[in-house]
């Protein structure tokens, strides 16, 4: 199981949109794949940037609302807001070091 924080449509606007650091936003669903080989990741790297990071997860089978506003339709897909707007976007399962080449800014 994940050490991230499960994010709803209900927490949504208060965890991620309000937040006062960026925040890693994966969106996933219990029976994908590639969703359950970048979990362990997305949890290293909240392990390892926990000061310049947070990292939630939110599941779109049971939060739709939060995963139609932001036109999810492949997952995993991994956004990082920052001030309440996406900042960046990966769409995949990816190793951790790509990830982390993608996300530079926000782990600085």
């Amino acid at each position: 199981m994940s050490s991230a924080k499960a994010v709803t449509d209900a927490s949504f606007g208060t965890d991620v949109l309000t937040a006062n650091k960026p925040v890693i936003v994966d969106f996933w669903a219990e029976w994908c794949g590639p969703c359950r080989m970048l979990s362990p990741i997305l949890d290293d790297i909240a392990a390892q940037y926990s000061d310049k990071v947070d990292v939630v997860k939110v599941n779109v089978d049971e939060n739709p609302a939060i995963a139609a506003q932001y036109g999810i339709t492949s997952i995993p897909a991994v956004y990082v807001f920052q001030d309440g707007k996406v900042a960046a976007t990966s769409i995949g399962a990816k190793p951790k070091q790509v990830l982390e080449q993608e996300f530079a800014a926000f782990l600085k």
